[in-house]
């Protein structure tokens, strides 16, 4: 082979490996571009991510989440820069959901909404929440496939909402599993708890698990709270009870998934209840 041809066929090959590199996209995804969904994604280690300008927390693994809410707008910018590159900037174009809405009517007031006595109770406890929601740390948990954190039948699903006598109502931000009170109540993952409250007017007994990167599990309408704030928990491992505590009619555990402010379908994100335990009561 001739010094020329050697030549032709490294430089044929460098032209093929910068083209794949040039191919190759600035990050990959796992979850669904619509309403509701979270995304865990991966880039370069190094890389900077902005999620329609907001700057995103990026582990040293190049792992990344995205929180798509409920009432996520139709098209998401994902901007991207890789050390030593210059910005890639993806669209994505963000599905909508249909929602199950229930418009009831002839509803006795009392139950439409609160007496004006708690209404400053409920700002509190709310303002509490918020400012747990505003958590941003390093731990990845989230990167591990979750767990149902009570098995039984789901009787309420993310999204829903009702129309109380014409009044719309907040819509329904978690996944309901009806469970007897006392059901022992496990970590959908591991974490930090952030919150952990016996008796808030809406929530009842309400713990608050943070996953890392925004991330947090919900878990509410408890009858005992076992953890305390700031103690880590791994996936399994029981932090309460199930219980009606809070504004409910019945008994179950409501877990909610939410990304910062952002409200996610839990139900989605960790699939379906184990077949054998679907017809639970």
């Amino acid at each position: 082979m001739t010094s020329s041809t050697v030549l032709r066929a490294l430089g044929l090959l460098l032209a093929a490996a910068t083209a794949t590199a040039q191919a190759a996209p600035p990050a990959t995804y796992q979850g669904d571009w619509e309403q509701g969904s979270l995304l865990i994604g991966h880039t370069t280690p190094g890389a900077k991510v902005r999620l329609d300008g907001r700057v995103l927390r990026v582990s040293p693994e190049g792992l990344f989440l995205i929180g798509l809410d409920r009432d996520a707008k139709p098209v998401a910018s994902v901007t991207i820069t890789v050390p030593g590159g210059t910005d890639t900037v993806e669209t994505h174009d963000v599905a909508k959901r249909e929602w199950d809405v229930q418009p009831l009517t002839g509803i006795a007031p009392k139950y439409v909404d609160p007496p004006a006595k708690v209404l400053a109770r409920i700002k509190a406890e709310q303002a509490q929440i918020n400012e747990v929601r505003k958590r941003d740390t390093a731990i990845t948990d989230f990167a591990t496939p979750f767990a149902w954190p009570a098995l039984g039948r789901i009787s309420g699903i993310f999204g829903s909402q009702r129309i109380l006598n014409g009044t719309p109502k907040s819509p329904h931000y978690g996944v309901d599993v009806a469970v007897p009170t006392g059901t022992p109540i496990t970590a959908p993952s591991g974490g930090i708890v952030a919150l952990a409250e016996p008796d808030f007017y809406y929530t009842g007994g309400t713990v608050i698990i943070d996953h890392g990167h925004g991330l947090q599990s919900i878990l509410v309408h408890l009858s005992k709270v076992n953890v305390k704030v700031g103690q880590r928990v791994e996936q399994g491992e029981p932090v309460a009870l199930s219980g009606a505590t809070g504004r409910v009619t019945g008994p179950h555990l409501h877990w909610g998934l939410y990304w910062f402010g952002e409200r996610v379908d839990a139900q989605k994100f960790t699939g379906p209840m184990p077949a054998k335990t679907a017809a639970a009561p």
